[in-house]
């Protein structure tokens, strides 16, 4: 009986002498940093949104034949922070930087992005502060990583759950976010930087908080569209439909900015003068259509409450994308999707009137998810994050228009480091 006691006092000693293991993706190292990256992106977005809001004002108080001129200042003076500062770069050299460059995100040009940015968004650009957020806080997800010396994968984690932890601030749907954050790395494989997924998550989440507290935003939907029933299964038909129209819109989008794109290529001139007449475009714009100036957060439900003409509604999208195009090709800084949305939303009101015995709710959010999914490639990030911003909770019919414009987008991204590295060198190497 000593010997069997022996044993067991001998088992239960060795027991305690070995470390109590947790489960790693909640007690360990890296979840408190996950943690710590969405608390400080959460508080660069906040700051950042406060102060566009501030300058959005300010320079909002320009009407009339004034708004030309005030744009073209803050193009001349946006151009003119990039020109000497340093080139930030755009969403093309994000995604190349987490899939070629090991995930390393350089935040020496964070300045620059950040004052040129504000400049072009809050005096009316059509491109919405969601790129250089995301930009800011992941290369400051990539700056953690370095200080601590992380390597490979953790270092490339670190990055995209910045990016994540500042496109859930202003979007509001940590779920929606973290996709996204994986999808606009990949037009083909969406799951191939899986292993980012739980840090993204942890980020967004932190850094959905630290906004919300900070800003005072609503918890509720972002655009106020009418409450939808689903009623019938060709609910799911007349999503399909909308959606291969609004892709058709998509593809004019692309075009129109390849059509820009080479007219400011030809321009051997530095880029403050690129950002000084696209200035003058756009505030030539604004001052016709006013609903066409800014990225369209709060414009969208503005358009809502509008009982625009046929005439309007077709001017409206017209033109916004022609601003989108000449924002997005003159050197102003900024992101595409919000405004992109406003598109899908002009694209639905009109459709609407062809169509005014279809759910209204159900041809706006069939044209948004068509028209974004065909730019970015992004389906599933699309679906949820539109089922969040509008309040739409019905997500099959939101993902057949997503996948629509997914799978009948060009075979070329319109963000071309999207591509497998092969396919983006054949690419480069013809033209």
């Amino acid at each position: 009986m000593k010997l069997k006691r022996r044993r067991k006092l001998v088992k239960y000693t060795d027991i305690l002498d070995q470390p109590i293991r947790f489960n790693p993706f909640v007690f360990s190292r890296m979840f408190i940093l996950w943690a710590l990256l969405g608390l400080i992106g959460g508080l660069i977005s906040g700051a950042y949104w406060i102060v566009l809001m501030f300058l959005t004002e300010f320079l909002g108080g320009y009407e009339g034949w004034l708004v030309i001129p005030v744009m073209a200042i803050c193009g001349l003076l946006a151009g003119l922070i990039i020109y000497f500062i340093g080139d930030p770069g755009e969403m093309q050299l994000i995604v190349n930087n987490i899939r070629f460059n090991k995930g390393k995100l350089d935040p020496k040009n964070n300045p620059s992005m950040i004052l040129s940015s504000l400049l072009c968004v809050a005096s009316g650009g059509s491109l919405g502060p969601e790129s250089p957020l995301v930009q800011v806080t992941g290369s400051t997800g990539s700056w953690l990583g370095k200080i601590l010396r992380l390597k490979g994968e953790e270092l490339r984690s670190l990055s995209i759950a910045g990016m994540a932890s500042g496109f859930t601030a202003l979007f509001g749907a940590p779920l929606g976010g973290s996709l996204f954050s994986l999808e606009i790395l990949h037009h083909k494989h969406a799951v191939e930087y899986y292993q980012a997924i739980i840090p993204a998550l942890v980020a967004s989440g932190f850094s959905y908080i630290v906004f919300a507290i900070i800003v005072q935003l609503g918890w509720g939907p972002m655009w106020n569209l009418p409450a939808y029933q689903m009623e019938t299964f060709f609910d799911f038909g007349w999503a399909f439909f909308f959606a291969v129209i609004a892709t058709v819109v998509g593809w004019g989008f692309i075009f129109c900015t390849k059509f820009f794109k080479n007219i400011f290529g030809k321009l051997k001139t530095p880029i403050y003068v690129k950002t000084l007449i696209g200035g003058i475009l756009l505030g030539t714009i604004a001052f016709y259509i006013p609903l066409t100036r800014y990225f369209s957060h709060f414009e969208i439900n503005e358009l809502l409450q509008e009982n625009g003409t046929v005439q309007f509604l077709i001017g409206v999208l017209i033109f916004k994308i022609i601003a989108i195009a000449i924002t997005v090709t003159s050197g102003w800084r900024g992101g595409f999707i919000i405004p992109l949305f406003f598109c899908g939303t002009a694209l639905g009101l009109l459709l609407h009137t062809v169509f005014p015995s279809i759910s209204l709710s159900l041809t706006i959010v069939s044209c948004m998810a068509a028209i974004n999914a065909c730019v970015t490639r992004t389906p599933m990030s699309t679906t949820i994050l539109l089922a969040t911003l509008t309040g739409f909770t019905y997500f099959i019919p939101i993902l057949f228009a997503s996948l629509t414009g997914y799978f009948l987008a060009p075979k070329i991204p319109f963000i071309g480091a999207q591509m497998k590295e092969e396919e983006l060198k054949q690419v480069q190497k013809n033209k």
